[in-house]
This record gives C-alpha cells, sequence and structure tokens, in this order.
C-alpha cells in the first residue's frame, strides 16, 4: 500500500504529538530516582565512614539480641548529656508517650503549637486526650505567653518543638527557660529539640538545663537530622528521675526493642564531632543564601535555626507544589488554614538548593 506525501507528513507530525506528550509525561511524574527530596528535613549529606565501618563491624553480630549492649547505650547517652543513666529513655518515643500521656489522665488536654509536629499530640488524642492548638506569633514562633495563658486544671503537658517545625524558628533563649521554670511548676513541658543542633548556641539554648535545675520537663533528641541516621529510627528522651522510672515501668524505652546496627552507628556518630561540626556549618551557610534569595526577591520567611526554610510564595500551596514536582522538586506538606501560601522546603545538597531556587524564581 501507497503513502502520498501528505499521508507521511500527518503521520510525522502525530510521531512528533506522541514524543512530545511522552517527554511532557515523564517530565510532570519524575521518578523517585531522580526526584530531588526536599519535603522531609532529611540530613542530605552521605554519613561519615566512622559509622559505615562501626555498623560493618557489628552485621556479624546481628543474630544477637541487642538488650545488654542497649543498656550500656544508655550509659553512654547519660555521660553524653550529664545526667544519671535512669533518666535516659531511649527510641524515637514521642507518640508512645503520647498514647501513655493520654491513657494516663483520660481527657487531658495536650498544649502545642499549629502549625506544628503533632505526633504527640495526635497520638494522646487517639487514645482520649484533648488538642489544644494555639496559632504561632506574628513571628512565626512558638506564641509562650498564649500557652502559658492556656493552662488550667485539666492540662496534662504542654509540648514545645525548639527550633519550631515547620518554622525553623528559635524562641528567645532567656524567655524560653523561664517560661519552662514557671509552666513546669503547673504541668508537665515536653521539649522536642530535634532541630537543635542547628541552631547557634546550643548549649545555652537546651531546655536541658531546665532539666538538670530539678524542673518537670522532658527533652527530646533524635539522630535523624543533623547527626545523619534518619534511616535507623534512633533517638532518646531525658526525663526528672522519677519519671522516667514511671515511664520504663510502663514499657517505654525497652531496650529490646533497641537495634545493634543503630547503637552502634548512634555512638560513632555521637563520637564525630567533626562531621556534626562540618554538616551544620554547610547548611547555616546555604540557609543564609536561601534567605538572601528570598529577601531580594520580596519575599516574607521565618527566622529559620533549622535545617529548612519557610516562607510565603504568594501563590496556593497545590499550585506551587505540583509545579515543582513538574521539575522534579518534592517539598514539605500544606500548613493551610493559616499558611496556604506558604512552602516548607528541606535544604538539600548545594546544588540542589541552585536547582530549587530557579525553580522558585521561574513561578
Amino acid at each position: 500500500m501507497k503513502s502520498n506525501g501528505k499521508s507521511i507528513a500527518i503521520s510525522l507530525v502525530l510521531i512528533g504529538f506522541g514524543v512530545l506528550a511522552c517527554k511532557e509525561r515523564s517530565e510532570k511524574v519524575p521518578d523517585n530516582e531522580t526526584r530531588i527530596q526536599l519535603s522531609l528535613n532529611e540530613n542530605p549529606f552521605a554519613v561519615s565512614s566512622s559509622i559505615i565501618d562501626s555498623i560493618m563491624h557489628e552485621l556479624p553480630n546481628i543474630n544477637r539480641y541487642a538488650a545488654r549492649d542497649g543498656e550500656a547505650f544508655i550509659k553512654f547517652i547519660a555521660a553524653h548529656e550529664g545526667v544519671e543513666a535512669v533518666q535516659i529513655i531511649p527510641g524515637e518515643i514521642l507518640n508512645l508517650l503520647g498514647v501513655y500521656l493520654g491513657i494516663e489522665r483520660g481527657g487531658g488536654e495536650f498544649i502545642y503549637t499549629e502549625p506544628g509536629y503533632a505526633a504527640l499530640v495526635n497520638a494522646a488524642e487517639s487514645v482520649g486526650g484533648k488538642i489544644i492548638a494555639v496559632p504561632l506569633n506574628s513571628k512565626q514562633e512558638n506564641d509562650l505567653e498564649a500557652i502559658e495563658a492556656k493552662i488550667n486544671s485539666h492540662t496534662q503537658a504542654v509540648f514545645i518543638v525548639n527550633p519550631h517545625n515547620p518554622s525553623g524558628t528559635v524562641s528567645e533563649t532567656q524567655k524560653l527557660h523561664d517560661f519552662i521554670t514557671r509552666v513546669s511548676a503547673k504541668t508537665l513541658v515536653i521539649v522536642d529539640e530535634a532541630y537543635l543542633e542547628y541552631a547557634d548556641r546550643f548549649e545555652e539554648r537546651t531546655a536541658l538545663r531546665n532539666l538538670k535545675n530539678g524542673e518537670n520537663v522532658i527533652v527530646f533528641r533524635t539522630l535523624a537530622k543533623a547527626y545523619g541516621l534518619g534511616g535507623l529510627d534512633v533517638g532518646y528522651a531525658i526525663a526528672p528521675v522519677e519519671l522516667a522510672k514511671r515511664l520504663k515501668a510502663k514499657g517505654l524505652g525497652d531496650t529490646h526493642a533497641l537495634n545493634r546496627l543503630s547503637i552502634v552507628a548512634a555512638k560513632a556518630t555521637l563520637n564525630d564531632r567533626e562531621n556534626l561540626a562540618r554538616v551544620t556549618k554547610i547548611i547555616a551557610e546555604e540557609r543564609n543564601k536561601w534567605h538572601a534569595f528570598l529577601d531580594e526577591r520580596g519575599l516574607t520567611h521565618s527566622a529559620s535555626q533549622a535545617n529548612f526554610v519557610f516562607f510565603d510564595v504568594k501563590k496556593p500551596y497545590e499550585e506551587v507544589r505540583q509545579a515543582l514536582l513538574n521539575k522534579g522538586i518534592e517539598i514539605g506538606r500544606s500548613y493551610a488554614p493559616a499558611y496556604s501560601t506558604w512552602i516548607r522546603i528541606t535544604i538539600g545538597l548545594p546544588e540542589d538548593n541552585a536547582k530549587v531556587q530557579a525553580a522558585v524564581r521561574a513561578l
């Protein structure tokens, strides 16, 4: 069957449209391998060789339970923090802590900042607790005065994330310490310091100072952020002695649940202060570049001291999310309704940050 010139031309045009359509589809739905993942506040840098070596050295022992090593790990963490071993509750325990506190006092109120990281309060709510949400103040900071004003006889706990998530702001140091001192005399204060290593003056800012002064406060730390162990699920809480004993009696911090590889990796990364300093320095430099970029374009942003930026892109979140996803960039979730045009972007590798800024500029 013969084809004339016109039919050949039409066929070529159709083929061209098909190629363009395939290309467009591939651009709209990048695969996970090529996507720039900036939605989960992960540490983008590869872990140091000392961590890899510690894991490889431990691999032959994974047939053994970790309980005994877990007890030694607790002592290691206690020495690292300068507290008694009994005060250390190992594990990523915020969900379990929320469940326990919610059950302990049915219908008790849990005060936290909204928008915010809600793992603990959501867990408490699932077993009967009541969430009391307090909006960020005008500087996108924890509104400590408004939080304190919500405390009453039904308050079971106050949950503070410092630096805050999603804004990355830190509370003024002395103001926060004074707040904890006053509030902890009325109710339990839980301070999540998951991102505090990224902020300046860590030792001055940490609520561990309040705990060491005998105040009713739990400090939570994770090695999933600045320390780069997001895939190993390792963290710990530091609590007053009697409260820690009570929580452990309820099953929190069971060393049988610990992972041998997580233990050795955690010890290695906590000992590697040089790598932590290197990572946090680069993140701080990249964060400053982000803020300068946003200032140049007149985009309102928070004064983040974490490993992410939070800013008003002046367009609906979903529109922006999809536009960036089309370019292979995945950003944090929406924080509507109060921040319906704001987006949170994790600070990635320098080359990734440059690509994302170019994409934001195009918006």
